[in-house]
């Protein structure tokens, strides 16, 4: 049985791929401020769901349980490593990372489904 999130993820994994293969390389290296530019926050999104990934893996090997995480000193701590990153290169990145976490998450059974959106509750 496919999950509720698939078709909603499949149509985010879309627009992203549209989004990025509109994206000259000039549009890759606009600033958005605070030191991101357009290619950092898709390096960015990569780096997120690559975690995902690894979350949802461990919770398929150990069982899903909760943990703790200061996004703020993460995403400060990411940002000099973001800056390395070539920006057609993070582009390829956040859709590849996107298309892996969305692999996952389709085949997880319904019961690592239910405790996972438990600890959302």
């Amino acid at each position: 049985m496919a999950h509720p999130f698939v078709a909603d993820n499949a149509r985010a994994r879309e627009r992203l791929r549209v989004l990025v293969a509109r994206l000259s390389d000039e549009q890759l290296r606009l600033d958005l401020g605070g030191g991101w530019t357009v290619a950092m926050a898709l390096a960015h999104l990569a780096f997120w769901d690559h975690l995902s990934l690894a979350r949802i893996r461990q919770w398929k090997q150990t069982g899903v349980s909760a943990s703790s995480l200061d996004l703020d000193v993460i995403n400060d701590a990411l940002l000099p490593l973001l800056r390395q990153i070539p920006h057609r290169k993070a582009a390829d990145l956040a859709i590849a990372a996107a298309e892996g976490v969305d692999a996952e998450l389709e085949s997880l059974p319904d019961g690592i489904v239910q405790a996972i959106e438990a600890l959302g509750d």
